[in-house]
Formats: C-alpha cells, structure tokens, sequence
C-alpha cells in the first residue's frame, strides 16, 4: 500500500548525518583537485561563475522540492480537518434513520474516529486501519441498503448516503496523499548529484585560492543538511520529526463518544 522510495531507509536524523559527510567530502575533494590545477587569475573568474551557476541552480532544485513536501503537509492537514467535518455530518444525518440503525451507524462512526486516533498515536497500525476504515464504510452503505429495501429512497436517506459517499472519497483522497503523492526518488537523486557537483566546485574554488575555507565548509555542510532533513521529514507522513498537529482528532473524538452516550441513555 504504501510507497516507498530509497531515502525511506534511512531516519531523518541519519539522512542530515550522511548527507553533512557527504558534502563536506565533496567540498574537500573540490579543494584537493583545485590546488593540484592552479589556473590564471583571469581563470578565476570563470570558475566563480560557474560555481554562482551551479549553486542557484541547486537553490532553485532545494526550493522546488520544498515546495513539493510543504504542499503534501498542508494537504494532510485539510483533508484531515475535512473528514472530521464529513463524520461528524454523517454522526448527525444518522438520526434521520431507524432508531435501530441510527444506532448501529453511530457506534460504527465512533469507531472509526477511534482508528484515525489509533493511527496518530501508533503510525504503524495505518494499513491495518485502512482496512478496518474500509469494512466500516461498507457496513454503513449496508445500513442504507437494509432501511431503504425495495421501496423509494427517501430525501432523508439521501442525505446520509451523501455523507457516507463524502466518508469514501475523503479516505481515499487521505491514503493517496499521505501514503503514494511523495517526492519521487529520481528528484532525490537529481538533488543529491546536484548538490555534490555543486560542492566540489565550491572547493575546487578554494583551492584555486589556496584556502581551507574550513567554517565556510562547515556551515554550508550543515546549512544544506539542515534543509534535506526538513523537506525528507515533511515528506513522511507516518514517520519523522514534524508531525500534524492532532488535537482537534482527540478533541472530536471526546466529543463524538459523549454524544453517542447520551443519545443511547
């Protein structure tokens, strides 16, 4: 079910470890080939060009995928505050059935507020929730399909149908969003030879100058490790360091089990 690509492997805080190592030994093994090819001074020139081309190109590429990851959070933040509204809707439009079924649908919704808490608390039960999330959608149409029988639809039964419908598209919308819509792995990999390639010029401009450069090294190390680990931590939607924040799914499912209980009293 879920999508996985290479960099899945690895933790966040492994990714901003290896990728530090991995440009700071780019940068050194810049700065090692530019002081065994002394150039010009006019030569000197050129290469800052080329070196100011490349990191604007890797800077475009950083804010491109940036930009990919923070859309995916935002998504999952509004599809999430959306099926919160649609079960709370199809809560409502379930007193609009037989008080035998509105009963059983309302214990069916409390349920599967219960799975989505289950899965901000333990990320690993998703798929296992997903299913679950499934079964209980076809439960609910089988509500309908038992009340509405062979006779007409009434308007009322429609409006709870309508919210079922809602509840499908939205799960499918999360799913997609959250498990398959990620930064693909040939971006990642665009952006890491990019981004060596961009730092051995860099130290291949230091060694023109026959300067170490060393906390220039170091804080571009860790200034473009910093942002890897950012845009790979949005990017994971079950796992990393920045989660969404899920008050309102416990404050919703504190409100969705009183509620039930005193109906059912």
């Amino acid at each position: 079910m879920k999508t996985v690509y290479w960099i899945d492997n690895f933790s966040v805080p492994l990714i901003f470890i290896v990728t530090i190592l991995l440009v700071f030994g780019a940068i050194n093994a810049g700065r090692y080939i530019g002081s065994r090819n002394q150039t010009s001074s006019g030569g000197g020139e050129s290469i800052g060009s080329v070196v100011g081309a490349t990191l604007g190109l890797l800077a475009f590429l950083l804010a491109f995928t940036f930009n990919m990851a923070a859309n995916r959070f935002d998504n999952r933040k509004e599809l999430m505050l959306k099926e919160l509204n649609a079960i709370d809707t199809a809560f409502r439009r379930a007193g609009l059935l037989p008080s035998s079924m509105a009963s059983e649908a309302r214990n069916l919704l409390v349920e599967y507020v219960d799975l989505r808490v289950k899965i901000a608390q333990d990320p690993s039960f998703i798929e296992e929730a997903v299913r679950r999330s499934e079964e209980i959608q076809n439960q609910l149409w089988q509500v309908m399909e038992t009340v509405s029988g062979n006779q007409p639809l009434d308007i009322r039964y429609s409006l709870y149908i309508q919210s079922v419908n809602e509840l499908m598209n939205l799960l499918e919308e999360r799913v997609v969003v959250a498990l398959h819509f990620r930064i693909p792995g040939a971006i990642w990999l665009g952006l890491y030879i990019l981004a060596i390639l961009a730092m051995i010029a860099v130290g291949y401009q230091f060694g023109q100058s026959n300067r170490r450069q060393l906390l220039v090294s170091i804080t571009l190390a860790v200034a473009f490790s910093s942002v890897i680990a950012l845009i790979s931590d949005l990017d994971r939607a079950t796992s990393g360091i920045i989660k969404l924040n899920q008050q309102p799914l416990y404050e919703y499912q504190q409100k969705i089990e009183s509620a039930n209980s005193q109906i059912q009293q």
